[in-house]
């Protein structure tokens, strides 16, 4: 890398830092271009530069946020464990572990801003459907997903299941009976 790349990355990464610093403490929309652009110590011509805008921003800032579930979610795929088990673990890790990670970067209060929420759902969805493909290929290649059902259509079904709006203090529960639900239909027994 030749110093200009150097010093463009090194104002990247002080944008993405600044980025979720503010995020995480205020929301989306308290938080301007004029703030990041201040806490980074860059212009506001970089930032749009780079970034083009504070949505791309939020993107940069769920990637850092689902690092630990993309490792930990890749890592399963290469385990030796029967694939329904590994696929509901999984779908397990996409849900709980999201969850988990919102809230230890972001605050109460930034995350009861609608505009925030409706980025972070959309770029985690994004994500998510990145690494359920991962599993649904593998579950084709072995023979265990039919592979006469497209893979759009599956992650149809799953975003469909995905966006069932769920009641805050039945979550858990109500995540792994629709996980359940989803691999095994309603008659299938859970073997």
């Amino acid at each position: 890398m030749n110093k200009y790349e150097i010093r463009s990355q090194k104002k990247k990464s002080a944008i993405i830092e600044a980025s979720l610093e503010l995020f995480s403490n205020k929301g989306f929309t308290a938080v301007s271009i004029k703030d990041i652009a201040t806490l980074a110590n860059v212009s506001q011509v970089s930032i749009y530069n780079y970034f083009g805008n504070k949505e791309a921003l939020v993107q940069e800032c769920v990637t850092i946020v689902m690092q630990d579930t993309l490792q930990i979610a890749q890592k399963l795929l290469s385990e030796e464990i029967d694939f329904k088990e590994k696929l509901y673990k999984a779908l397990s890790i996409c849900s709980n572990q999201i969850n988990q990670s919102l809230h230890e970067y972001f605050s109460h209060s930034a995350l009861e801003d609608t505009v925030l929420l409706k980025y972070l759902v959309e770029n985690i969805n994004k994500i998510k459907k990145d690494i359920y493909r991962s599993y649904i290929e593998l579950g084709k290649q072995e023979n265990i997903i039919d592979n006469s059902i497209s893979t759009s259509t599956i992650l149809d079904f799953m975003e469909a299941i995905n966006s069932i709006g769920i009641e805050a203090e039945n979550i858990e529960i109500k995540q792994q009976e629709l996980h359940k639900l989803f691999l095994y239909g309603i008659i299938g027994k859970n073997k």
